[in-house]
């Protein structure tokens, strides 16, 4: 029997599990994000600060679309774990399958979206002229790699569904180290610019790609047969009642984020500039919270198909403690290093440099004294889509959307341009409330009740 990575998460102490489970991805999205500041620091550096300003007005838009690749796959791997954590292996292998089929569509429908409709997002959110241009095509080679980036998803998902931390971790490690060397060869040494940054990452993915689904090939858990790779409209039903409040809820979450750009773009390409170097770090602000989200996820969708309420409950107490410290340490790494981090980002004028490193820092601030929500809010939006409910982790995007979208264009409008800074701590508030309350309101339910044993089907 081949050797693998899986975990079963229905036995053993919960501290450890999640936290030899979040490690790994941690790790593996520390080397994402490290990619992605690259793209920004070589770009910022060798090609200038308008350069600079064009990544960050396509930051909400691609992340509007990676909200849809993320959420689609996320929903299925809910299933995968419950199914897992059930025992149930072919039926495993069939909702892969139709996981397969369902992703092939959703690539072809995403990219004709995005290509489609670019330039009307990017009309929308007020781009200025001067950083048109760059955005746009950074974001068609973008949306051009979607199918890749939703293959990559997809198997990732596949793996974490077993409680498979590493591979992806693996993977990541593979991507970062090709985007590097991309990064420096196509901008730095061939010249081309943003178009070259963006290939870099494109091309980075695909192999991160390929090495999840050469170690998926191996394990008999996750082979399917040919005739797994069809539409089952029963169990096409079900993941995508799983899958489409997720995808939903990053979408509205994205749109919320593109209002808050195009009132950030009325204040020109400076303050664009700031803002986007803190929004490549609130990749590393949030990297921790979104490796603890999918552990919860797996040990709980695992635990729910195995009938174990009981660790269900005390996983998620040692979830929050363990999100919570750790918090608090990125916070202080951030405000203690934070300027040096952001001046990698900008290069040019020394007077320029300055203004964008007051706006990044001020912005980092902010939410790194409150960070401890958005970990709070990733631990219990992710314990209840393991539970099989997306519907209120929806709801409380719908939150985020209406907090930060009320803000973006209030705030400014009260306590100067800086009041920007406080859309996303607000955001964060609403959405964790209700989700604190949703779950705890549906343990106890589910502790009253006849909750049944095993994933639905």
């Amino acid at each position: 029997m081949q050797k693998t990575n899986t975990k079963d998460m229905t036995s053993g102490s919960p501290v450890k599990l999640l936290l030899f489970f979040a490690v790994p991805l941690m790790l593996g999205n520390l080397f994402q994000q490290m990619y992605t500041m690259v793209d920004t620091i070589i770009v910022g550096k060798g090609v200038g600060v308008e350069a600079l300003a064009s990544l960050g007005a396509s930051d909400w838009l691609n992340w509007l679309f990676l909200g849809l690749v993320t959420g689609l796959t996320q929903g299925f791997s809910i299933q995968m774990s419950q199914l897992y954590g059930a025992g149930q292996k072919e039926r495993l292998k069939q909702t892969i399958g139709t996981s397969v089929v369902l992703t092939a569509g959703a690539a072809v429908l995403f990219v004709l979206l995005g290509q489609g409709g670019l330039r009307f997002f990017l009309n929308l959110m007020h781009t200025p002229a001067n950083i048109y241009g760059g955005a746009e095509i950074y974001l068609r080679i973008m949306f051009a790699g979607i199918p890749i980036i939703l293959a990559y998803n997809l198997t990732a998902a596949m793996l974490r569904a077993l409680g498979d931390g590493k591979t992806p971790l693996y993977a990541m490690i593979i991507a970062a180290c090709i985007n590097v060397a991309l990064d420096l060869l196509f901008v730095m040494v061939f010249h081309w610019g943003i178009p070259g940054a963006a290939a870099a990452t494109v091309i980075a993915q695909a192999f991160s790609f390929l090495y999840c689904f050469a170690v998926i090939r191996k394990m008999d858990a996750l082979s399917i047969r040919r005739e797994h790779l069809k539409l089952d409209k029963e169990i096409a039903g079900r993941l995508l009642m799983l899958g489409m409040p997720v995808m939903f809820q990053n979408v509205i979450i994205s749109v919320g984020g593109m209002v808050v750009q195009s009132v950030i773009n009325e204040f020109g390409f400076l303050f664009v500039a700031g803002f986007t170097a803190t929004n490549k770090l609130y990749g590393l602000l949030e990297m921790a919270a979104i490796s603890f989200g999918y552990a919860v996820t797996t040990y709980t969708g695992q635990n729910l198909g195995a009938g174990r309420l009981d660790r269900i409950r005390s996983g998620i107490r040692s979830a929050m403690i363990m999100a919570a410290v750790t918090s608090m340490v990125v916070s202080a790494v951030m405000l203690i290093f934070g300027p040096v981090i952001l001046r990698m980002f900008v290069s040019g004028d020394p007077a320029q440099i300055d203004e964008v490193v007051e706006i990044a820092y001020h912005y980092l601030s902010i939410m790194s004294y409150f960070l401890v929500i958005l970990y709070a809010l990733h631990v219990y939006r992710c314990a209840l889509q393991g539970l099989g409910d997306t519907l209120m982790p929806m709801v409380s995007g719908i939150a985020e959307f209406v907090m930060r979208v009320s803000a973006a264009l209030l705030l400014p409008l009260l306590i100067g341009q800086n009041g920007i800074f406080y859309a996303e701590i607000l955001a964060w508030t609403g959405a964790a409330v209700i989700l604190v309350v949703a779950y705890y309101a549906k343990m106890r339910r589910m502790a009253k009740g006849n909750w049944g044993k095993g994933p639905e089907h």
